[in-house]
């Protein structure tokens, strides 16, 4: 509530002060214009109606106030197009800002939250397995709890890594002939194990070989594989599909989630970007992951697109040049 007032505030000044400046640049126009017409009326009354040349010096004295008329005015509207443009442009950088300053203390939120929770899951079943004793079944399953949740914390630290060393240009490329495959076969058998409440399918051809990082491709199924997670319901299907054709190479993952609006399909790329109310929203993220899989999609020379699942859900789709 406080930074939308801010924001109300500050606009409201910037209002103010840009209808000020054309107001006075308006006041002043005037003033010259009156004060030049003025100029010309003392010019006129000083002629001597008997002067041979009073119609010639009369004409010159009017041409020339008609001359700086048009000049002014001319001026003037240079000057104002200079004035809106600056305007807009600086409104704009502004608002830009100030949502990139928003998505950032957004994310500060998310990730504070994002790595308490793995840490506390792991602390608190740690401390359980050391002061009890327990049976040998609920052991494995609190190690096996364990494991996931730093495996989610390894992710995490992983986006937010490669994502600033690919913002920077800080990334080194081990681009290498891979098979694709079997990377997201393993992907899928890893989120299949760690989430055994949704319903898995997988068709996954065996000759999708690509020319790529395998730790970025890696990074890439995994954030779309946690995405369809995060917004599906247990016993919801997730499918992932990979197929070769001619020299394409297509990866699909479909969920039966709530589905992305037509007007935000483009924007949840974007870098820290999230969809809903930060402060209501109950998905977990940090609105990274899919700002990192267009990224990786593009260094790999590759297209990424959302499309809507039937009869609900969001297809992404991913396209190699092999």
């Amino acid at each position: 509530m406080l930074r939308k007032k801010k924001l109300a505030t500050a606009t409201i000044v910037y209002w103010f002060l840009l209808f000020y400046i054309i107001a006075a640049l308006i006041w002043w126009f005037i003033a010259l214009q009156q004060q030049t017409h003025q100029m010309s009326m003392d010019k006129l009354a000083e002629l001597q109606a008997g002067d041979p040349a009073y119609l010639s010096k009369s004409a010159a004295i009017i041409t020339d106030e008609r001359r700086k008329h048009a000049q002014y005015i001319g001026e003037g509207s240079i000057f104002l197009l200079v004035i809106l443009v600056g305007a807009v442009f600086v409104y704009r950088a502004v608002r830009r800002q100030l949502k990139m300053a928003q998505q950032q203390q957004n994310f500060m939120m998310a990730i504070t939250h994002e790595l308490k929770t793995p840490i506390a899951v792991s602390k608190l079943n740690l401390e359980t397995l050391q002061k009890h004793r327990l049976d040998e079944s609920r052991q494995q399953k609190l190690i096996q709890a364990t494991i996931q949740e730093t495996n989610r914390l390894n992710t995490l630290t992983n986006n937010i890594l490669i994502s600033s060393q690919l913002e920077g240009g800080g990334y080194h490329f081990n681009k290498e002939e891979l098979d694709f495959s079997s990377l997201a076969a393993r992907c899928f058998t890893d989120y299949a194990n760690r989430f055994p409440a949704r319903k898995w399918e997988k068709s996954i051809s065996e000759d999708a070989d690509l020319n790529g990082d395998a730790l970025l491709l890696q990074i890439l199924v995994n954030n779309l594989l946690d995405n369809a997670v995060k917004y599906t319901t247990e016993g919801a299907l997730i499918r992932l599909s990979v197929q070769r054709s001619d020299n394409r190479v297509t990866l699909a993952c479909a969920d039966e989630g709530p589905g992305i609006p037509a007007a935000e399909k483009k924007k949840v790329f974007g870098r820290f970007y999230r969809i809903g109310n930060e402060q209501v929203r109950k998905t977990k993220g940090t609105g990274l992951g899919l700002y990192l899989c267009k990224k990786i999609a593009e260094d790999h020379k590759a297209t990424i697109s959302i499309s809507d699942n039937r009869p609900s859900g969001t297809i992404f789709t991913v396209q190699f040049l092999s």
